[in-house]
């Protein structure tokens, strides 16, 4: 997929970023791709910036493997791969983006063909592609709480650098532990990262 990257300029000669470089509207704040400043230097196309880590990817797809087998698949959908979701009752202007979310075929009669707009049962996030030169780790915290506000039931962040596992649910104390931890996403269904790494590694 090919990503015209548009040079704009203000009133004052500066130019504007792009909005294809948006990766979220969190809260007021409007949070850009990792590296950006990259591509309006002209040192990256937009495509290497937006593109996921081949970690990253791979944590994904063995998890959404692990969840589609273990699921109620007559209850939930499974959505992946940077589904856009509005979690504010306007559904308008303000998104982000989730790795996974296992939905509710109840709540989600439908696809729309838009963002989704109603809250997932849990998230789960495999780091992140937005830039944090300016926000820094607040983004875990705000985006989780924006997420945990919406009506999303629970959160959990996979952070590969610490390898480290955050489980946050509202009006709980936030959990940080580690890979080899038994997590349970849902309905008594358990993910183990550390043994669903080894069991890809050996396979």
């Amino acid at each position: 997929m090919s990503i015209v990257l548009e040079k704009k300029k203000t009133k004052r000669g500066r130019k504007k970023i792009p909005e294809n470089l948006v990766y979220e509207i969190l809260g007021n704040k409007k949070i850009y791709y990792r590296d950006y400043k990259k591509v309006l230097s002209g040192e990256l196309p937009p495509e290497a910036v937006i593109g996921n880590s081949d970690l990253q990817a791979w944590i994904i797809s063995l998890i959404v493997e692990y969840l589609f087998k273990k699921v109620d698949r007559k209850k939930y959908m499974i959505l992946f791969n940077e589904l856009g979701y509005f979690y504010t009752p306007k559904r308008q202007g303000k998104w982000l983006n989730l790795d996974i979310a296992v939905v509710s075929k109840e709540k989600l009669k439908k696809p729309e063909g838009t963002y989704l707009k109603v809250p997932p049962e849990v998230v789960i996030e495999v780091d992140t592609k937005a830039d944090l030169s300016k926000i820094g780790d607040n983004y875990y915290i705000e985006k989780t709480d924006k997420l945990l506000k919406s009506g999303i039931k629970k959160v959990i962040w996979i952070l590969t650098s610490p390898k480290k596992i955050i489980v946050a649910e509202k009006d709980k104390n936030w959990i940080i532990t580690e890979y080899n931890s038994d997590i349970e996403v849902l309905d008594g269904i358990v993910l183990n990262l550390e043994n669903l790494l080894k069991e890809e590694e050996n396979s």
